[in-house]
């Protein structure tokens, strides 16, 4: 999904324009980008956390060149996913909305590898 994409749910599921839907996505990303410029933490229940990550200058080389190179100390954003949104993703639940179930099995879910659709 790309930024356009998003727009166009939001303003499907929001019942808005997709001009206000645009306005509403750049706000966000405009405010966490902020947050992050200004070494806040953002924290989304359900979904993740965004932190600034610092990183020192360091003697890099170009891998075309062989050349040393400086490389400027540095902050980049840093992504890391909830709970429930890497079991939503890893486990989606049924079309049905119900959960599939395998009587003759004797655990709570899946053996790594496995897949619930394999029935």
């Amino acid at each position: 999904m790309n930024k356009s994409e998003l727009v166009e749910k939001l303003a499907e599921r929001a019942k808005i324009t997709k001009k206000r839907a645009e306005q509403v996505v750049n706000l966000v990303f405009e405010q966490m980008t902020e947050a992050l410029r200004r070494g806040e933490r953002i924290e989304i229940r359900g979904f993740g956390s965004f932190t600034s990550k610092s990183y020192d200058a360091y003697t890099g080389r170009n891998p075309r060149t062989g050349e040393t190179i400086h490389v400027p100390a540095k902050r980049l954003p840093f992504f890391k996913v909830g709970k429930e949104l890497k079991e939503r993703v890893d486990y989606p639940p049924t079309h049905g909305g119900g959960v599939i179930s395998h009587a003759d099995d004797d655990d709570d879910g899946p053996e790594p590898g496995e897949d619930y659709a394999e029935a």
